[in-house]
């Protein structure tokens, strides 16, 4: 990697590390209310393979709803086009797991990102795979290159102590005819979805295959075409932060998608992507100071796809 990337990220982390972190834990989810809120870390990896990390960028944290886009990835894998009869491709304007738009739509997501969207993707994956909760971790193990990746019972279970909302969107997309399996086993295999824990540098080589046409990096292995590729990274940037897409569109510039774990994956596609970790969230759900070290990053450097 030229050693300018390596002096952006210095620079973006050092500028970004004192400020007064104005963000706050997901405490609604008690094992991440557990996290150290002053961790910080951030990872890039470049097409050419190579990578450089600063600060807490090797500590494993949970992802929580990065793992939207490594879903909808299988999804799109299995059915292609056929998915988006059943899920839709516009931002939603609300917050993530807002029921709001549901009834409107008659049980239609407005796009694969929001928790609706991301429990219909279950759905459909425990309709097309045998074993969908093995078959999506080997999945995540081939992408990520860490063959003992587990799901985290701790958190998983957390959540589902706790995650009425989704319950309840669950059941109402039920009601509409849009889940076909039973909502107990979509809810399951969502919550450990969510439950995946990476660090900073494994992110950012999980999702190369982004940059790289759907192909991994480092053995050329297809994984989507070009094309579904494409479209995932237009979703990412127009859905990846909730009501927040547009900001983080018009502040960074790039593709993206965050977790209420406080991390951020960003991806410029034919050059690099980015991971970065700050567990305490703004207003909206997203990473306080992940935001504003991308911001920095695009701002200072001009490495934003506009």
């Amino acid at each position: 990697m030229q050693s300018n990337y390596k002096n952006i990220i210095e620079n973006a982390y050092n500028l970004t590390k004192p400020l007064k972190d104005l963000g706050k834990l997901a405490t609604y989810i008690p094992e991440l209310a557990n996290v150290n809120p002053n961790k910080f870390g951030v990872h890039m990896t470049h097409i050419d393979g190579t990578h450089y990390g600063i600060g807490d960028n090797q500590e494993k944290f949970s992802i929580q709803s990065i793992a939207k886009v490594l879903s909808l990835t299988l999804a799109v894998k299995f059915i292609g086009e056929k998915i988006w009869t059943r899920v839709d491709v516009e931002p939603s304007g609300t917050k993530f797991d807002s029921l709001l738009l549901l009834e409107t739509y008659n049980g239609i997501p407005r796009n694969p990102f929001v928790n609706s969207g991301a429990i219909v993707i279950c759905d459909i994956l425990l309709t097309h795979l045998e074993h969908a909760r093995e078959e999506f971790l080997e999945f995540v193990r081939d992408l990520s290159d860490i063959p003992d990746l587990t799901y985290s019972d701790n958190i998983a279970d957390s959540e589902k102590a706790t995650g009425f909302r989704n319950v309840a969107l669950c059941n109402f997309i039920k009601s509409l005819g849009n889940i076909k399996n039973k909502p107990e086993d979509v809810l399951d295999f969502y919550f450990d979805m969510c439950s995946l824990e990476m660090n900073c540098q494994q992110l950012s080589h999980t999702f190369a295959f982004l940059i790289n046409g759907g192909r991994k990096l480092n053995n050329g292995k297809k994984i989507i075409s070009r094309s579904q590729a494409k479209r995932i990274n237009a979703l990412m940037l127009t859905c990846g932060f909730y009501d927040e897409s547009g900001e983080f569109a018009f502040k960074v510039g790039l593709p993206g998608k965050s977790g209420v774990g406080g991390g951020i994956v960003a991806v410029y596609p034919n050059n690099f992507t980015i991971a970065v970790w700050s567990p305490k969230l703004n207003p909206n759900g997203n990473s306080f100071k992940g935001m504003k070290l991308l911001e920095d990053i695009t701002t200072h450097s001009e490495m934003s796809i506009f």
